[in-house]
């Protein structure tokens, strides 16, 4: 474990500090107090609406065809990830996040936390999506447009909120067992027993199978072989009461994750430890500790498409990360909310690989990056407006970063040591919301916000389908700029309508820049920048058992390179036009049918837009049938319409997403 580890322990040992002296507050208060433990972090301030949130409920969350998380937060038109292909096909580094069409590469730009903390590989950037189910999850809260809060160096797209469900919210037990027509099968479980006036959640989840071709027929070869995968995750949280108004949450998570892509032994795994500890005061002086460590690993074997041999055995891509956050609240009244503190993350990693041809190699590469953030941010409510406004600056570094190439003997081909470097960057936000008549709410915003290159942007180059991407160790960091203005409408109960302007520009930002000499090598680069301009529909219907949900976003983005080939066109991987449309039947209790219609327009695969990805619209089915007490009956049925979805084209060499796929099992849900 690198030398950083030690000062987590630190952080989360301090933690405890601010809860012994509120704990002797408390004491001298008269009379019983009732003690509520939430398991949350402390409620969203007044001014959340004015950067245009959107929230999806544990319900709706557990009605994905697939069941894979990425499946349920694609009901947001502007959700995506760097390609199509879902947790169980595609190459888990490239499950990068992001959000109103400023991707380029597959490195996450939006902020991913799971109570509240940041999720992404502390190599990669990647969000391992496979160990974030569901049926954990008391929901998730998406705002789109960057930030400047705990954490906030690195929403530059915005910021994805999961937060866990309680033991109320999941009941004392809960599970479900399903396998679909070619084999897959996925088990899932919670235990959430009472502990006094505390909780604690023990759950686990198992999925595997043969999975699916994503080699088209007329592609495939002796070598050819079904995306087949299995994983695993289990996780264990503990909620209990310091005082009446404050609690202390610990979580664990351990995750693995193997799958195999295109090729017989082109096999991929991911495994990860996670472990938190957070107290969280709900008092008149409110504040929130964070602290957290991580483990992550990666090991990917690249096979030839011309040979069908392993080329690259990359063994192990071990990395740490570790940080914690304090946030403060103190009651300053007069209709102000104000948020106070300070964040720190660390990331250590290196990747060890073998090249396997022309000649064997040994390779080594990897770093070190740190952030830390002071913040503050005033929420003032004055009457039926809210404004709101806050800053932070961050002090960042890059350091120990290192390449290597060795013969088996020892001896280097190339040794090559980076220098350090560091400084401070600084970023604002501020917006308004504002109640202008029954039912009618305006809401304006203006941010920026930043990034730092990750390690492997940094320090590794790579190579799939014969089109390498090289590293660029002078990598700056990108810069947002935006503005969007809103407006929200509830004519009746039930009703609610909004639609969203936007206007993000990301500055030096990171790119796989294909060589102007040779098609088949692309380098890592910060472009001048990325502009994404666009609209965002959102509606929402209720009459009884019936409910409609609908998304729609339109973008236009691209990227601004004067002189360079690649100036105005699309970033990579990122469609003008997303959508989404659920409608949920209820006819008793226990009783859900659901059906979502799904759109995404075309996009390229490449900066200069050669490789097509056409555009796909799927059919997603979902119903759970009550049968004997708390047993239900679940059917789910993923693309009912078979739609070829491209999630990937080289050169006319192309990956498929899931074809159609129908589930079947039952569901267990005891209060």
């Amino acid at each position: 474990m690198p030398r950083s580890i030690p000062r987590a322990a630190l952080l989360l040992g301090f933690s405890a500090l601010p809860g012994a002296a509120l704990a002797a507050s408390a004491a001298e208060d008269a009379g019983p107090p009732e003690i509520v433990v939430t398991g949350r972090g402390l409620d969203a301030g007044p001014a959340t609406p004015a950067y245009g949130t959107t929230e999806i409920g544990a319900e709706r969350l557990n009605q994905a065809a697939s069941g894979r998380i990425e499946d349920a937060l694609s009901a947001i038109a502007g959700f995506q990830q760097f390609r199509r292909s879902d947790s169980r096909s595609s190459n888990p580094s490239a499950q990068g996040v992001t959000l109103r069409a400023l991707g380029g590469n597959a490195t996450s730009r939006t902020l991913v936390l799971l109570d509240g903390v940041p999720m992404a590989d502390p190599f990669f950037g990647y969000i391992p999506l496979s160990a974030i189910s569901p049926e954990r999850l008391a929901g998730v809260r998406v705002t789109r447009g960057g930030g400047s809060g705990a954490f906030g160096a690195g929403a530059v797209a915005g910021t994805i909120e999961f937060a866990s469900a309680s033991a109320s919210q999941l009941g004392r037990f809960g599970g479900s067992a399903l396998i679909d027509d070619r084999g897959d099968s996925e088990l899932s479980g919670t235990f959430a027993p009472r502990l006094g006036s505390g909780f604690a959640v023990l759950s686990g989840r198992w999925d595997r199978g043969p999975g699916f071709w994503t080699t088209p027929v007329e592609q495939r070869a002796a070598a050819s072989v079904r995306a087949r995968y299995e994983s695993w995750s289990a996780g264990l949280r503990a909620v209990a009461p310091i005082t009446p108004d404050i609690e202390l949450q610990a979580r664990v998570l351990a995750f693995r994750d193997n799958r195999t892509l295109r090729f017989a032994g082109a096999d991929t795994g991911t495994a990860g430890e996670d472990a938190s500890l957070r107290l969280v005061g709900r008092g008149r002086w409110q504040f929130d500790v964070l602290g957290y460590v991580q483990r992550r690993d990666f090991s990917n074997v690249v096979v030839s498409a011309v040979t069908f041999r392993p080329t690259l055995n990359q063994r192990a891509t071990p990395s740490t990360g570790a940080g914690g956050k304090l946030e403060l609240r103190p009651p300053v009244g007069g209709g102000h909310l104000l948020r106070l503190g300070g964040d720190w993350r660390v990331a250590t990693g290196e990747t060890l690989e073998t090249g396997l041809t022309p000649t064997l190699t040994y390779r080594r590469a990897g770093g070190t990056n740190g952030d830390l953030g002071v913040f503050a941010e005033d929420d003032w409510t004055l009457g039926p407006v809210v404004l709101t406004a806050g800053a932070r600056a961050d002090r960042w570094s890059i350091r120990s970063g290192h390449a290597s190439v060795a013969r088996p003997d020892g001896t280097f081909t190339s040794n090559l040591v980076f220098a350090d470097r560091s400084g401070w960057l600084g970023s604002v936000r501020g917006g308004a919301v504002a109640q202008v008549a029954p039912g009618v709410k305006l809401r304006a915003a203006g941010y920026t916000g930043l990034r730092q290159p990750t390690l492997n942007e940094l320090y590794r180059s790579f190579v799939v389908a014969g089109v390498t991407t090289n590293r660029n160790p002078l990598l700056k960091a990108e810069r947002l700029a935006g503005a969007e203005a809103g407006l929200d409408l509830t004519p009746l109960p039930g009703i609610s309508l909004s639609v969203t302007a936007f206007s993000n520009r990301v500055r030096d930002a990171i790119a796989n820049v294909t060589s102007a000499t040779d098609p088949n090598q692309r380098t890592r680069a910060n472009i001048a920048a990325i502009q994404a301009r666009g609209l965002e529909f959102a509606a929402h219907l209720e009459r009884g058992p019936l409910a409609l949900d609908g998304s729609l976003a339109l973008t236009d983005a691209a990227m601004r390179t004067p002189g360079q080939a690649l100036n105005g066109k699309r970033p990579a991987q990122t469609p003008k036009v997303a959508a989404a449309l659920t409608a949920a039947y209820r006819p008793a209790a226990g009783w859900t049918t659901a059906i979502t219609l799904r759109h995404v327009g075309a996009q390229f695969e490449d900066d200069l837009q050669t490789d097509l990805l056409p555009a796909a619209t799927t059919l997603d089915a979902f119903a759970q049938v009550p049968i004997a007490g708390s047993v239900s009956l679940v059917l789910r049925g993923e693309n009912l319409t078979d739609t070829r979805i491209i999630t990937r084209n080289s050169g006319g060499t192309v990956d498929l997403g899931a074809p159609r796929t129908v589930w079947l099992g039952l569901r267990v849900g005891i209060r």
